[in-house]
């Protein structure tokens, strides 16, 4: 029997149902006390599952876990920093209205969730090799930029497409361009 401590156990709650029946395992919830009962690869997979649940992503998302090529890896931002306000940090991985954070998900094709002081990331395992070391990089100080170019070098897929921010900047010019010279003619 597995013990797990959720600060919040709502979602939990909504969805255990689904989770007992596609984990094979009875979970009981008693306040912010969760405990597993099943064999014992049920309750690993089970423990991983709920807690990634725990950590802040979807009951959809942490259920992703059960396919065999994705893990769920989390990392301290006090080990690779050295700042004392950590807000700021936290501020840089997330970006500007989630900029980045969303940029990093797009083109490594994990999900990276925030709880407390940790960055956990849920995707394929090599794929979350790659985010947590761009991560790490942004935590220690790197610019979005590189950050950015370091992940789109590692996948191939995303190296041929590009985030497509020259061809938007473009586009922006070109029109700011070719409105310029539409009053210039008028």
């Amino acid at each position: 029997m597995e013990a797990i401590f959720f600060d919040k156990v709502n979602e939990l709650k909504r969805e255990k149902v689904n989770l007992e029946r596609t984990l094979g395992v009875k979970i009981t919830i008693v306040g912010k006390k969760v405990t597993i009962e099943g064999t014992a690869l049920e309750e690993y997979e089970a423990h991983t599952i709920l807690d990634a649940m725990r950590f802040g992503f979807s009951a959809r998302i942490a259920l992703s876990l059960k396919e065999s090529d994705f893990v769920f890896k989390k990392i301290n931002i006090k080990d690779f920093t050295r700042r004392k306000n950590l807000t700021e940090v936290k501020g840089r991985v997330i970006g500007t209205k989630g900029v980045t954070k969303h940029t990093i998900e797009e083109i490594s094709g994990c999900k990276i969730n925030l709880y407390k002081n940790e960055v956990g990331v849920i995707g394929q395992a090599e794929s979350v090799e790659e985010a947590l070391t761009a991560l790490t990089n942004l935590i220690r100080g790197s610019k979005q930029s590189n950050v950015y170019q370091f992940l789109e070098k590692l996948n191939a897929s995303q190296r041929e497409e590009g985030l497509g921010f020259k061809e938007r900047m473009s586009e922006k010019t070109s029109k700011k361009y070719n409105k310029k010279d539409k009053d210039n003619n008028v």
